[in-house]
């Protein structure tokens, strides 16, 4: 699609992540009617830490959806003109961008020629270069790009507390700005809503809360940019490539793995689960045959086969293509491997399930078993798929870094958690060791784990039976 200055691209990713965007729309518009998650949702309301991780978890989600809009820019000739071809057509740059790239464009165009550490203005590795006397000697010398704006040295420290109260203020004025909004909106939807008294008292209280996360996000921000535009906050890569860049760049593969990951296994294993816990007989034993099978096969060797497969397949593709087709590949074969765990424990809900009377009942009116098994099975296994949905999420993510290891994982040229990781390998072992391009992965996949695992253990309070009834 051509608009003026630029052209969308649409990757197969692209439109995966916008069916998953639609789909958490739809299910929590058809949440909003069920009493069952109203209620569920109310109790995990009043977990204060659980929200706080929901935010940080829809955070991460923002960045994601940010990276997965992609266009291609109007190429210019060198005199600053838009290159056309001899029809009379515009002509786009060959790279393919996306709108975090583009936001981020500060970061991705200051690159270093290779390793610097955080808030450094010097190389992290020496060159020969010429010294102020005119000699010539191996020296660290000074980057191109963090910490240039300083003209003695000495007074780095001096100029980072500097641009940290200027961040400050900034973020408190943002912060403030985004509180005020959010109450604004609370307030007129209450009012909207319920007119004034207690259900005002109460949106208050909400706009305060989540005013005040947007705040402290807000602020975060800006300190963080202010600081990124004179220095590498993260220090930089062997290439010279940002790390807090790439760290961020990391954040759509990851939601993408754990997310496209469990909604492939979840039908599965919702289906074959429920056919073999109510059918019984030849059916269970097929789906037995089958998800024991596939427990049976290493899941480490089922996925470098196929990704070996889909490399070959995919190598003379454009490098952007190819990574996105890798990924795909790389969600599929893990969907594929990963459902039997739940299969198993919605097969055993089932058959407790269809020794209810309501369901026996049916059986009785004649209602056929596909009714049965939609209307009276599935919605009283939710809460187990629900459950298992959340809690998976966050191994997937960790699987992605263990994958990309051991070199199976997403393609070489995307920016990963995994790949940053694998990366880090050598770095580490050298001597001085660079240790910020494995700390900035880590830092940034423990925080979206830990929230995960937080906010899934509060769903799994609210949704489990078992624990509401005792």
């Amino acid at each position: 699609m051509e608009l003026g200055t630029f052209k969308i691209v649409v990757l197969l990713t692209d439109v995966l992540v916008l069916l998953l965007v639609l789909g958490g729309i739809g299910f929590v518009v058809l949440a909003r009617r069920s009493y069952y998650y109203r209620a569920a949702w109310q109790q995990i309301r009043k977990k204060r830490l659980a929200m706080i991780c929901l935010g940080i978890i829809l955070l991460y989600g923002g960045v994601g959806l940010l990276d997965s809009v992609h266009l291609q820019l109007r190429a210019y000739d060198g005199e600053g003109q838009y290159q056309m071809n001899e029809e009379g057509q515009p002509l786009y740059d060959v790279e393919i961008l996306s709108l975090l790239d583009l936001a981020c464009s500060g970061l991705r165009a200051r690159a270093e020629k290779t390793f610097s550490a955080p808030f450094s203005s010097r190389q992290f590795t020496r060159e020969l270069t010429e010294r102020e006397d005119g000699t010539l000697g191996r020296d660290f010398p000074r980057l191109q790009h963090g910490g240039s704006h300083l003209q003695d040295e000495a007074e780095r420290g001096n100029d980072i507390a500097a641009l940290l109260l200027q961040g400050a203020l900034l973020g408190l004025v943002l912060g403030g700005i985004l509180l005020g909004l959010v109450l604004g909106g609370a307030v007129g939807c209450a009012r909207l809503r319920a007119g004034q008294g207690q259900s005002l008292h109460a949106a208050v209280r909400s706009g305060l809360k989540i005013g005040g996360f947007v705040g402290v996000v807000g602020l975060v921000a800006c300190v963080v940019a202010v600081l990124a535009a004179k220095y590498h906050v993260l220090g930089t890569d062997q290439v010279g490539q940002d790390v807090l860049f790439r760290a961020l760049k990391g954040c759509r593969v990851g939601l993408i793995v754990g997310i496209l990951t469990t909604l492939i296994a979840t039908p599965l294993a919702i289906l074959f689960g429920i056919v073999a816990g109510y059918m019984g007989g030849r059916a269970d034993d097929a789906v037995q045959y089958v998800y024991t099978t596939l427990s049976s096969i290493p899941n480490i060797l089922l996925i470098a086969a196929v990704m070996l497969i889909v490399t070959s397949s995919v190598e003379k593709a454009h490098t952007v293509y190819a990574g996105d087709t890798r990924l795909v590949w790389l969600c599929v074969i893990l969907g594929i491997g990963s459902w039997t765990g739940l299969c198993r424990l919605i097969r055993g809900e089932t058959l407790k399930l269809r020794e209810n009377e309501y369901v026996q009942a049916a059986e009785a009116l004649g209602v056929s078993p596909l009714k049965i098994m939609l209307r009276h099975i599935l919605p009283n296994v939710s809460h187990i798929v629900l459950i298992s949905v959340v809690l998976r999420f966050s191994g997937l993510v960790l699987a992605e870094a263990i994958l990309a290891y051991v070199g199976i994982g997403v393609d070489p040229s995307m920016d990963s958690w995994g790949n940053m990781i694998n990366a880090a390998r050598l770095e580490i072992s050298r001597d001085p060791i660079v240790w910020w391009n494995l700390l900035a992965a880590f830092v940034f996949m423990f925080g979206l784990v830990l929230p995960a695992n937080i906010f899934g253990d509060a769903v799994r309070d609210a949704l489990d039976p078992r624990l509401n009834t005792e």
